[in-house]
């Protein structure tokens, strides 16, 4: 799941999360902020910390994916080229989530001062202002937070995974 700082990726998946799991689904969540608190906590945010830490994500998502576990990760994933090569090393269990929300919805929101720290310089490359964020290309599901609650976004994620399980 890829989109902007405040969009509502880990919100919604945490939503989603719990309705797979009520139904017996064993998930995780790899949560971009969490990440980079640990895992990922020497990298910045230029283009080639961010595609090593979609990198490393990936290969974390793939081996719990390998373990049958339903994995959410939420990046923000700015480039169409860090996409695609998540989806290479995850392989074909990995569907691309996009959590649409325009930049301007997300500085209204603003849930963790981001927004107000990168108008002010104290952030440096951040997505959507100084750093460009790529519109996808093919996601395999557009998520619209401007348009649709949580719980509606979350269901409509529940409903497309329960379908590409079956499917595969």
């Amino acid at each position: 799941m890829y989109g902007l700082s405040g969009s509502g990726k880990s919100t919604i998946a945490n939503a989603a999360e719990r309705n797979l799991h009520a139904s017996g689904r064993f998930t995780a969540i790899l949560d971009g902020d969490n990440l980079r608190s640990g895992l990922n906590r020497n990298l910045g945010f230029s283009d080639a910390d961010r595609e090593e830490n979609i990198r490393r994500t990936a290969e974390v998502a793939k081996i719990f994916a390998s373990q049958g576990v339903m994995t959410f990760v939420t990046l923000i994933t700015p480039r169409n080229v860090f996409r695609r090569m998540a989806r290479t090393i995850v392989g074909g269990r990995f569907i691309e989530v996009y959590v649409k929300t325009s930049f301007e919805i997300c500085a209204r929101r603003d849930p963790k001062g981001l927004y107000k720290k990168a108008d002010a310089g104290a952030i440096g490359n951040f997505t959507g202002r100084d750093s460009n964020f790529e519109e996808p290309n093919n996601a395999d599901l557009v998520l619209d937070t401007e348009g649709n609650s949580v719980d509606e976004c979350a269901t409509q994620l529940t409903a497309h995974l329960e379908t590409f399980i079956q499917a595969h």
